[in-house]
């Protein structure tokens, strides 16, 4: 892995290493600087996770001026920052790998339940045009019954007006 690269900011070396920001930290000893520690934040997704991975860098940062931008003699091997690479993904690997399962079993559910809503809606639907068919049909038949009260009471007014002319006198014929 490439990329790797140190600077100081506001009194802390800061280390870019591949993709992943950090600092340094010098612990101090009697004699001076012992040991130096790099600490990277790791963030994953939107949530954002502190790990922090310890190990010696094997230099010595007081013999660099502070107010340079990159330290020059700072080397980091490849073989840590593949242990390092291969600490955290065993670290978290499992976790993002039961998650993946996790969320690929949730998303098969969301569509088995988005199949099933829909079968719902359908079906809610049919028994509500149903109930929009049985009113239709209830008023028809309130309707033709109406008609059929109105043609009935009109041919009672056709017979009675017939009956009542029939009572009417007539003048009789001559013979």
């Amino acid at each position: 892995m490439g990329g790797t690269e140190v600077w100081m900011r506001s009194g802390v070396y800061v280390v870019r290493l591949g993709a992943v920001d950090g600092f340094i930290l010098s612990l101090l000893s009697p004699l001076g600087p012992f040991l130096n520690l790099a600490c990277f934040p790791i963030y994953l997704h939107d949530t954002v996770t502190f790990l922090n991975l310890f190990f010696c860098l094997g230099t010595d940062l007081s013999d660099t001026s502070p107010d340079e931008g990159l330290l020059e003699g700072l080397t980091i091997e490849d073989k840590a920052v593949e242990q390092l690479t291969e600490g955290l993904l065993s670290h978290y690997l499992p976790d993002l790998q039961r998650s993946k399962q996790a969320l690929q079993e949730l998303t098969q559910n969301q569509v088995v339940l988005l199949d099933t809503l829909e079968q719902e809606i359908s079906k809610f639907k049919e028994c509500h045009s149903m109930l929009d068919i049985n009113a239709l049909k209830r008023a028809l038949k309130l309707q033709q019954k109406r008609q059929k009260e109105e043609l009935e009471r009109e041919q009672q007014r056709e017979k009675e007006f017939e009956r009542e002319k029939q009572l009417t006198a007539k003048p009789a014929k001559r013979t």
